[in-house]
């Protein structure tokens, strides 16, 4: 009895182990554990997995194809599913595995090298995912492999040659990766290969010749690569190619006449090489043709395409070449597919050809950017499927014919940049599908017609630059889809309609540099979609309508040279501000803060308006901030404004105001600032030092404010400055030598203020300089340096009103470029250099010393001219004669006076007297001449020597009272 159960349990154990063993197999051999294995390493978000689970049957779980035999898993699809994680090699245990599909899923990592194990793995498609590392080498194991498409990923380094063991490849799909190398010739062997895709990578070298080995190749593209070299001759060895794609690469040298063997060829594609050379007639023989496209390379020639032969063309794209010549006549043919043909940007030339107008199946013509000329035929509404015409950039003339308007189907007429006049006629309105209409840079005038706003599909409409007149029609509200208005630069007048305010879907409104006048419509408050509106050189006037606060999403705005005024807070309701330019209005009142709401503001222009108040603080917030010009207001106060924190700034334009207060030193901490303005206001204090840091500076105005002490030498660093204007101050101090250091200074102005000391040496090495040098009317002394003629391109050069002395240095006479020279009111003497005589006297006046052209000639002059030193020594010499002259004068008196009263005491009667006094008379007479002749012979170096003696005694006045000793006096007697 106990045998008999025992034997019955093990046979039920026997047949529930062999049941389970039928259901299950064994846990660690069977295709479900592996499989659970694979799922463990990936995340479903989706739960696109969760039927993968061991109580129900592996063939029933999702995404699964099972064998006949319901024991092994044949395919594997979970494409598409969102799934993220790693690919697992636990796959190589999927010993039947003949499809492997995990594309377009966010998988990472790399593909794992145990793939190559599946030798019955038929199909691998890994696309798009983000796969990275290498393509492993075990690929080339799959003998069976006849699709692989890993492209769209992640993948690096080259494409592994043993790719060309795959025998068995149909279709090989690398593209929109990152590798790099060259094209393996391994490639060669595939020769069942249908489909090898290789766009989108960084693939170097040349196109291999082994590749005329793939000879069932039907799709070729190797786009958008870095391919080199010219397109291999053998490609034409290729019978079966339909597809080949090698846009976008370096490939030189010519087209290939080889690839007009290609006779199954539909779509060729040489778009953005170098290539160059004729195009080859031999491609008229591909009659399977519907797509080439040569363009974006150095094509030469005139066109020699023949649609007699390229029956089934219906795109031709040549632009960007240097094709030449005419368009054939017979480039179209009735009854001919092309649709579209794109010549632009060649240098064809000639008439629009009346052939061309046969190909009424052509739907996109553009011939722009070429040297096209006449006027547009009037037949071109026989293009009746027309949707795209572009003959921009071209020299077509006339008026635009009026049978344009039967074009129903056109959504795009690009006419620009031609010299079209006329007017545009009413037929344009029947274009009820017209999208885009550009007509800018032509010569056409006349008023618009109302007929415009019948095309109600009207997104962009573009006029700039004609001669259009009258006033914009009332009824353009009509134009509900309009996006974009251009009519700048016409001459347009009268008011602006207001129906343009129900243009909702107007973002752009360009009507600047026209004659319109009148005040804005309060229905611009509508346009809430607008982001650019640009008025400026008008005649607008009258406050702005309060609608205007309304237009939140305004991005850039200029109604600068208007004559608009009220306040300006109605700007203030965009928070996107970008650009605004309000610049020669008469807007009033303060400065809004609320501007400052803006964060993305990078030009503010408020200058020549009535603006008052203080600077908000608040502005310290516009850290996008690159222009700021508040000049030519009535702002006040002290510029307490800190801007430090807007690093951008390039341009601070603050002039022409009533600001007080020092000049701030966190000016110093823009490192971009180019433009520094702060003149003619009521400024005071010092030139902060911090001003040398902004090594950008390009202009510091800083004149006409009440600025005291020096210069400070920290000017000597800002290397870039080319204006430097301290006039009009109360500077003093000596000029500071480091200015030598502005090597690119053209205009330098420091006059009108206290500066002493000569000018620096350094000053002349200034080679730049050119607009001016002006040091006029300050306390300058010294000499005019001689290296300031090394400044040979100075136009205008003024030293006038200071201190200066010595001679004009002849090497002044080498500044040929000047054309103002003011030297006046100086102390300088001598001859000026010869080539100022061209200068008008006042260039020179209150100079007493000074001689030449065009003053009085040097010749009287030089009398007046000697130095100091010849003078002193002149008027020594003058009296030390005249002392030796009075001496000599005192003493022939003394003799004279002596003889005459011996000879009265010595007479005593009258006869004897009488006699006695002739014979003295004459006796003395002769002693005195006797006395003379001694005179003149001892003083032989009288400066005017003479013989008569009363001459002598008047031209030599003694200018010394001289005191004859004793001992004098009795030489003289002894003499008698």
């Amino acid at each position: 009895m106990g045998t008999t159960r025992f034997f019955h349990l093990m046979l039920f154990f026997s047949v529930f182990s062999s049941v389970h063993f039928a259901i299950h197999g064994d846990d660690d051999s069977t295709d479900s554990h592996w499989l659970l294995r694979i799922k463990s390493s990936l995340i479903d978000p989706n739960g696109v997995l969760h039927t993968w689970s061991q109580g129900a049957n592996m063939c029933t779980w999702n995404g699964l194809t099972c064998s006949d035999d319901q024991t092994h898993v044949v395919s594997l699809n979970l494409s598409g599913s969102g799934l993220s994680g790693l690919i697992s090699p636990e796959f190589t245990h999927l010993s039947s595995l003949q499809t492997l599909d995990l594309s377009i899923n966010s998988l990472t990592g790399s593909i794992p090298p145990e793939l190559g194990q599946l030798q019955n793995l038929r199909e691998l498609l890994l696309y798009t995912n983000s796969l990275s590392g290498k393509i492993p080498a075990e690929i080339g194991l799959l003998k069976k492999l006849q699709v692989l498409r890993i492209g769209d990923n992640l993948l690096t380094s080259q494409v592994p040659p043993e790719i060309g063991n795959l025998t068995e490849l149909r279709v090989l799909g690398l593209a929109y990766c990152q590798l790099n190398g060259g094209i393996p010739v391994e490639i060669g062997n595939l020769e069942h290969l249908i489909s090898l895709d290789l766009q989108q990578n960084n693939l170097g070298g040349h196109v291999p010749q082994e590749i005329s080995g793939c000879v069932e190749l039907q799709n070729l593209a190797a786009s958008n690569n870095m391919l080199e070299g010219e397109i291999p001759a053998s490609m034409g060895n290729l019978k079966s190619l339909q597809i080949l794609n090698l846009a976008n690469n370096s490939l030189s040298g010519s087209i290939s006449p080889e690839l007009g063997r290609h006779s199954n060829l539909k779509y060729l594609n040489l778009l953005g090489n170098r290539l160059s050379g004729k195009i080859p007639s031999e491609l008229n023989q591909l009659s399977q043709l519907k797509s080439l496209d040569l363009s974006k390379n150095n094509l030469s020639g005139t066109i020699s395409l023949f649609p007699t032969q390229l029956k089934n063309l219906q795109v031709l794209v040549l632009s960007g070449n240097l094709l030449t010549g005419s368009i054939p006549d017979n480039l179209c043919i009735e009854n001919s597919n092309l649709w579209q043909l794109i010549l632009s940007q060649n240098k064809i030339s000639g008439k629009l050809p009346t052939g061309l107008l046969n190909c009424s199946s052509l739907q996109e013509l553009d011939l722009s950017d070429n040297d096209f000329e006449g006027e547009l035929p009037s037949g071109l509404d026989k293009l009746e499927n027309l949707t795209d015409l572009l003959l921009n950039n071209n020299s077509f003339s006339g008026t635009l014919p009026p049978e344009i308007g039967n074009l129903s189907n056109l959504i795009t007429l690009s006419l620009f940049d031609n010299m079209i006049t006329g007017g545009l006629p009413a037929e344009i309105g029947k274009l009820q599908s017209l999208s885009v209409l550009y007509l800018y840079d032509n010569q056409m005038s006349g008023s618009l017609p109302v007929e415009l706003t019948n095309c109600s599909s009207l997104t962009e409409i573009d006029f700039f630059g004609n001669h259009f007149t009258g006033s914009i029609p009332q009824t353009f509200g009509r134009l509900k889809n309009l996006v974009f208005l251009q009519l700048r630069q016409n001459d347009l007048s009268g008011p602006i309609p207001p129906s343009l305010g129900y243009c909702r879907k107007l973002q752009k409104l360009v009507l600047a540099d026209n004659n319109l006048s009148g005040s804005l419509p309060a229905t611009f408050g509508f346009l809430t979609d607008l982001r650019v509106i640009t008025l400026y050189n008008n005649s607008f006037e009258g406050p702005l309508p309060e609608t205007f606060s309304l237009l939140k999403n305004l991005g850039i705005i200029n109604f600068s040279n208007n004559r608009f005024s009220g306040n300006i807070f109605p700007f203030s309701g965009s928070m996107n501000l970008t650009i605004l330019d309000l610049t020669n209005n008469t807007f009033s009142g303060s400065i809004p803060s609320s501007l400052s709401m803006s964060k993305n503001l990078t030009r503010l222009r408020l200058a020549h308006n009535l603006l008052s108040d203080t600077i908000p603080s608040e502005f310290a917030k516009l850290t996008e901030l690159n222009f700021l010009d508040l000049s030519f207001n009535n702002l006040t106060g002290e510029m307490a404004l800190d801007l430090s924190n807007c690093r951008k700034l390039g341009h601070v334009l603050l002039n022409n105001n009533q600001i007080s207060g020092t000049i701030p030193p966190w000016l110093g901490t823009l490192r971009e600032l180019g433009e520094l303005d702060l003149s003619s206001n009521n400024l005071h204090g010092k030139v902060p030092p911090e001003l040398g840091n902004c090594s950008g500076l390009l202009k510091l105005s800083l004149h006409g404010n009440q600025l005291s002490g020096e210069i400070p030498p920290e000017m000597g660093n800002l290397a870039s400055l080319n204006v430097l204007s301290l006039h009009r101050n109360n500077l003093s101090g000596p000029i500071p030598s480091s200015i030598q250091k502005l090597k690119k200074l053209y205009e330098l102005r420091l006059s009108e203020n206290f500066l002493t000391g000569s000018i620096p040496f350094e000053l002349g090495t200034l080679s730049e300089l050119q607009v001016i040098l002006d040091l006029s009317t300050n306390l300058l002394s010294g000499g005019i340096p001689y290296s300031l003629g090394n400044l040979v391109k100075l136009e205008r050069l003024n030293l006038s009103s200071n201190q200066f002395h010595g001679n004009v240095p002849p090497s002044l006479g080498k500044l040929t470029s000047l054309h103002m020279l003011n030297l006046s009111n100086n102390h300088l003497r001598g001859e000026l250099p010869s080539i100022f005589s061209g200068f008008p006297l006042s260039s020179f006046m209150g100079n007493d010393q000074l001689c030449g052209p065009p003053l009085a000639p040097c010749l009287e002059s030089k009398k007046n001219s000697l130095s100091n030193s010849a003078a002193t020594g002149i008027i020594v010499a003058i009296v030390f004669v005249s002392a030796i002259i009075c001496l000599v004068l005192i003493y022939i008196m003394l003799r004279i006076w002596c003889n005459w009263k011996k000879v009265s005491v010595s007479s005593s009667d009258a006869g004897i007297e009488k006699k006695m006094r002739e014979e003295e008379e004459w006796g003395y007479g002769e002693e005195m001449r006797r006395g003379y002749d001694q005179y003149w012979k001892v003083n032989s170096m009288a400066l005017v020597p003479s013989q008569d003696h009363k001459q002598v005694s008047r031209s030599n006045t003694c200018v010394f009272h001289l005191r004859l000793d004793a001992e004098t006096v009795e030489d003289d007697h002894s003499l008698i």
